[in-house]
């Protein structure tokens, strides 16, 4: 049987890339956003379709193809045409809990195809991190050509990361930080997760006091030339313009709009000096996977999450 390839893109534009630069083999786009909204470890479930499709609409006005979406899925039943599968994903944590996902799924439906990952993210003589989109063409078969194949323990791992994620203990994910694997950029991803739950003391989390600082130090003309430095200065999030619009609109009680000018009130100084928990203010109850946003905060002195008082006992 001749040698072919499945590739499992982070989405459509990459997918388009791909198929222009005459990759050859078969493609499926993964287009969700699990870094965001409730999940379960079995993802071709009836339950875990209903979560993500009533989620998608409540918090994004989004409207999935269940069709489309579950064919995708069903796809992967049979993949006797395949000789390997390659999986494309970035240095993000949007990327990486979407990456554990597929990793998770393809084990579910006992994949046996070996599996490799093309991953992009620090570039050599490149200031900032790249994702694979933005990769010269040149740049991109080099990532190809250099793909790794993922070892048992790799596979062990990101299946260990997906129901981690899916469950009620997110500290267990501190374990994992400085645990060894074919993920390089697993590590940052893991601890800008803790750190996207509300800081202890100032109840804003890591996005949200750099929203709040770009504010506070650059002459920032409305919300759109807002959400253009908070994409570019995110680190490794990879948050999207609706999610990152979404943040920005929650935290309208920190600034005032006049005269084409976005600046911070006193309360959005309050909670750059951390002079009051704003948690509750900003009302942002976004779920993680299988906890809630408010459900815990993080604590930087103990570098881990703890129960919010409400929520302790």
């Amino acid at each position: 049987m001749a040698e072919k390839s499945l590739h499992i893109t982070n989405g459509n534009s990459l997918t388009k890339y791909l198929k222009e630069l005459n990759i050859e083999g078969g493609f499926l786009t993964w287009q969700e956003m699990l870094c965001e909204g409730p999940t379960e470890a079995n993802i071709d479930s009836d339950s875990f379709i209903n979560k993500r499709k009533t989620f998608l609409n409540d918090y994004y006005d989004i409207e999935i193809n269940e069709s489309e979406y579950i064919t995708e899925i069903r796809d992967l039943d049979n993949l006797s045409g395949y000789s390997e599968v390659v999986l494309w994903f970035e240095y993000d944590l949007f990327c990486h809990i979407n990456l554990v996902a597929v990793i998770s799924l393809l084990q579910q439906k006992k994949v046996q195809l070996p599996l490799y990952l093309v991953c992009s993210g620090r570039i050599t003589g490149e200031k900032n991190l790249k994702g694979l989109s933005e990769l010269s063409s040149s740049q991109l078969f080099h990532h190809y050509r250099k793909k790794i194949k993922l070892k048992p323990e790799d596979i062990d791992l990101a299946e260990t990361i997906w129901k981690t994620y899916c469950g009620k203990d997110h500290n267990l994910f501190k374990h994992y930080i400085t645990k060894k694997s074919s993920f390089k950029y697993l590590s940052n991803c893991l601890k800008a997760h803790l750190e996207r739950f509300p800081d202890q003391k100032s109840g804003l989390n890591i996005l949200e006091g750099n929203i709040l600082k770009i504010i506070k130090d650059n002459h920032i003309k409305s919300k759109h030339h807002l959400l253009g430095y908070a994409l570019n200065y995110q680190g490794y999030y990879g948050f999207g313009d609706v999610q990152l619009s979404r943040i920005i609109d929650k935290l309208s009680i920190f600034y005032n709009e006049e005269n084409e000018k976005i600046t911070l009130n006193r309360e959005g100084h309050e909670a750059l000096i951390a002079q009051h928990n704003f948690a509750v203010e900003i009302g942002d109850n976004m779920p993680f996977g299988g906890v809630n946003r408010l459900d815990f905060q993080f604590s930087k002195e103990k570098n881990r999450l703890v129960k919010t008082v409400i929520n302790a006992h």
